[in-house]
C-alpha cells in the first residue's frame, strides 16, 4: 500500500501542497485533478523519490518510501509528461533497455500499443501519438507494482486510449497501483480522486 501523510512540497518558494493525505490499495487509483499549478506534477515527482517532502512522510507498506530510494525506484515506473524518447533510436531500441530492466518482453510491449509495424522506423520520424504510445509501452514492459504517469492519454487517439485502458485494467488485475494526474477521463473503473489547488 501506498500511502502519503500531511505531506508538504515547495515548488521553488512557493507552497504548492499542504496537508496531502491518502492511501492507494493494491488493485488500487488515484486521479491527481487540479487546475495547472496545482501541484499535481509535483506531487507525483515527490511519489517517486525525485523531491523530498517539505514536511509529512511517503509510506509503502508503512515503511517510509524514501528511506532507500534505489528499492523505491525498483517498485514504479514514473511517465512524465515529457516522452523520453530519444529520437535517434528506433521506436524498438528506445523500449529495449525498459525491457531489459523490467523483465519484459519487447514485442509483447511494441505490441501493447499497436507499435509493432513501427518498430525499426527511427522514434524523430513518430508523430506526437506515436511517441507518446511508445512512452506508455515501458508499462507494459514492466513489472513494478507502482505506475505514477502525469497527463498519461495526452495526444492519443480514441483507439489507443482503449488500448492503455486495457494495459491498466491488467496491472490493476496483478494487484498493481496506479496514480495519474489528468484534466482528461482516463479510462480506470473506480478511480478514487484528489483534487488539489
Amino acid at each position: 500500500m501506498l500511502q502519503a501523510e500531511q505531506v508538504a512540497a515547495f515548488r521553488g518558494e512557493r507552497l504548492v501542497l499542504r496537508d496531502v493525505d491518502f492511501s492507494v490499495p493494491a488493485g488500487g487509483t488515484m486521479l491527481l485533478v487540479g487546475p495547472n499549478g496545482s501541484g499535481k506534477s509535483t506531487l507525483l515527482r515527490l511519489l517517486a523519490g525525485l523531491l523530498r517532502p517539505a514536511a509529512g512522510r511517503v509510506l509503502w507498506d508503512g515503511e517510509d518510501a524514501l528511506a532507500d530510494l534505489a528499492t523505491h525506484g525498483a517498485r514504479l515506473v514514473y511517465v512524465g509528461h515529457q516522452d523520453a524518447v530519444k529520437p535517434g533510436l528506433t521506436a524498438a531500441e528506445n523500449l529495449k533497455f525498459a525491457a531489459l530492466a523490467g523483465g519484459g518482453d519487447l514485442a509483447a510491449g511494441l505490441a501493447a500499443l499497436d507499435l509493432a509495424h513501427l518498430a525499426d522506423l527511427p522514434a524523430r520520424m513518430l508523430s506526437a501519438g506515436q511517441k507518446r504510445r511508445l512512452a506508455l509501452a515501458r508499462l507494459a514492459v514492466s513489472t513494478a507494482a507502482l505506475w505514477l504517469l502525469d497527463e498519461p492519454t495526452l495526444g492519443l487517439d480514441t483507439a489507443s486510449v482503449a488500448r492503455f485502458g486495457g494495459l491498466l485494467a491488467r496491472h490493476r488485475a496483478r494487484g498493481g497501483m496506479v496514480v495519474a494526474a489528468t484534466h482528461l477521463p482516463l479510462p480506470l473503473a473506480d478511480a478514487a480522486e484528489l483534487r488539489l489547488g
